[in-house]
């Protein structure tokens, strides 16, 4: 045997001696906050594939990644129960303002869901786009769902059907009762989007078409939800001078089509109407204490998003945007539009009033490029700019623009803030695109909530003011969600379930964005899994895209 023959065998032999690896990852020593609420304890958590292998004191065992989790949070994946990153997604799937905040499932649907779309509502979202232009080769909701991930995204995903889209699909943008045969037709459109996954139906009843719906409409639609064990979340039809008509509303859907249901984000918008905070939260109780299953989430600033649209009587945009831009060209319509706007009202939600002020107003999104000069402005410096009168200048900058322009509303109470965030039954959700601080998105500005809402609460109520203990926010922002969605084997670390994992570093986690300086990620994030793949990797984005399409566990 030659002294070649010799060394070749000796290295086999040492090869065939080494450990083979016992699972993929290994995170030691990291402060474990399982997601049940109950005290961190040091472990380690192992990973094979897209699940958790075992928790524990993991000594001797292996793993081809170890990471030293020491002095780190370890938690379950954070989900996001009020999404907007329907579009965002589809531009960056790598969803990084919530990936940096350890955000691992998007929840959407929000009223108007991805699907089913029709031809002509296929034809008025391209019209309507904003800064992020793209094609719609989808038509289901499901089918929306699984073309995300085709093309990749680093999150997991899952939507509410729409009773918006729902209402678009059979009835259009008119302001009337659907016929026993359009409710028929209606309830299926649920059925089908339940039977494929859907985690239950979302209304969004400020806004019109959904302002259009009755009651009883609504009530049919969550009966068939409920045959699934589906979830009925409502953006209600009041949350400033008729909130607590809107939560009698929700309440009654609840009983009546026996279905748990969920408030999004719960709020007292406008200053005359903080004080109601305590009797709204004494009736949930109430409802809750009666076996109403009830539940609620927020964001964690005082101030809301939306469209200025939220300005304007519902009647405005009757028939769709072209028929809204044709109203706001007509000059008698445009006179009974200002004194409207200008008044409280009693029968729709009018957030030019909620503000309180013009000053209020913060204007954050135009399509027209045109008009993105005033980006960051509020109405009340737009319209001393134009030298006209705020109202005249809110109804001039949407015509101008050709659609809805996006706005900030300074609304709510801190306080308010605080008293919600100690009730147990509280998730969160951003309301919010996840955005990247590069290219498109910087052609508007979003509500800092797309980058800081979930890292605000770990950062600023957690650790500095003591709202409530980690463990605490962990639980509502993982478990609680997960099981308010019936979610199979997500929301906790046990072993078997799927590997989102996060590991923070809970003395510098923070929220940086800002009303003026939105784009900015938060910090502190360290790693995040999805899937067991690893996609933030020393507070760094490694590309990676192994999120997954995200349904309730089927009860029917």
């Amino acid at each position: 045997m030659n002294k070649i023959t010799l060394c070749i065998i000796l290295l086999v032999s040492l090869a065939s001696c080494r450990p083979v690896a016992n699972f993929d990852v290994i995170l030691r020593n990291g402060t474990v906050y399982d997601g049940s609420g109950a005290l961190p304890a040091v472990m380690d958590i192992a990973i094979s594939g897209d699940s958790i292998a075992a928790i524990g004191k993991l000594d001797g065992m292996t793993a081809r990644t170890i990471i030293d989790a020491k002095g780190l949070a370890v938690a379950p994946g954070f989900i996001n129960m009020l999404s907007w990153a329907n579009e965002s997604l589809i531009e960056d799937g790598r969803s990084q303002g919530d990936i940096r905040q350890g955000v691992t499932l998007e929840v959407m649907g929000e009223g108007s869901s991805e699907g089913p779309l029709n031809d002509a509502m296929k034809k008025a979202r391209r019209k309507t786009q904003g800064d992020i232009k793209y094609d719609i080769p989808w038509t289901t909701l499901r089918e929306y769902l699984d073309f995300l991930v085709k093309r990749g995204v680093s999150c997991n995903v899952a939507s509410f059907i729409g009773a918006t889209t729902v209402r678009a699909n059979v009835i259009g943008y008119a302001d009337r009762r659907p016929t026993a045969d359009e409710l028929t037709r209606m309830k299926e459109i649920v059925r089908d989007a339940m039977e494929h996954g859907a985690v239950g139906l979302a209304t969004s009843l400020i806004y019109p078409p959904a302002f259009y719906a009755g009651t009883d409409e609504l009530i049919e639609l969550a009966k068939v939800a409920a045959e699934y064990d589906g979830l009925y979340i409502s953006h209600m039809r009041s949350e400033g001078d008729q909130i607590l008509s809107g939560l009698d509303e929700l309440i009654r859907i609840t009983k009546e089509a026996g279905i748990r249901s969920e408030i999004y984000h719960l709020k007292a918008a406008g200053q005359k109407n903080w004080s109601k905070m305590d009797v709204v939260l004494a009736r949930i109780d109430s409802a809750r204490s009666a076996g109403l299953a009830i539940t609620a989430d927020m964001y964690t600033y005082t101030a809301a998003a939306t469209g200025l649209g939220a300005c304007f009587p519902p009647w405005a945009e009757e028939g769709g945007n072209d028929a809204w831009m044709k109203r706001l060209n007509g000059a008698d319509n445009r006179a009974r539009f200002k004194e409207e706007i200008s008044e409280p009202a009693d029968n729709w939600e009018n957030f030019y009033d909620l503000a309180g002020t013009p000053d209020g107003i913060l204007l954050v999104g135009f399509a027209a490029d045109s008009l993105k000069k005033f980006t960051g402005k509020s109405l009340a410096e737009v319209a001393a700019i134009r030298k006209s009168g705020p109202i005249e200048t809110l109804m001039d900058l949407v015509g101008q623009n050709g659609q809805d322009v996006g706005a900030v509303y300074f609304l709510m109470s801190e306080d308010n803030v605080k008293k919600q965030l100690l009730l147990p039954y509280m998730s969160f959700g951003s309301d919010a695109e996840s955005e990247s601080t590069e290219g498109v998105f910087l052609k508007s500005n979003p509500h800092p909530r797309a980058y800081g809402n979930f890292a605000r609460l770990l950062g600023k109520y957690v650790r500095d003011e003591k709202v409530m203990t980690l463990q605490e926010a962990v639980r509502r922002l993982t478990s609680l969600p997960a099981e308010n969605l019936r979610l199979a084997k997500r929301g906790a670390l046990k072993a078997g379930y799927f590997a989102d994992v996060v590991a923070f570093n809970p003395d510098s986690i923070a929220d940086k964005a800002t009303f003026t300086q939105p784009h900015q990620y938060s910090t502190g994030m360290v790693h995040v899994f999805v899937n067991g793949q690893q996609v933030l990797k020393d507070g760094e984005h490694t590309g990676a895209k192994p999120g997954v399409v995200v349904g309730r566990v089927t009860t029917k």
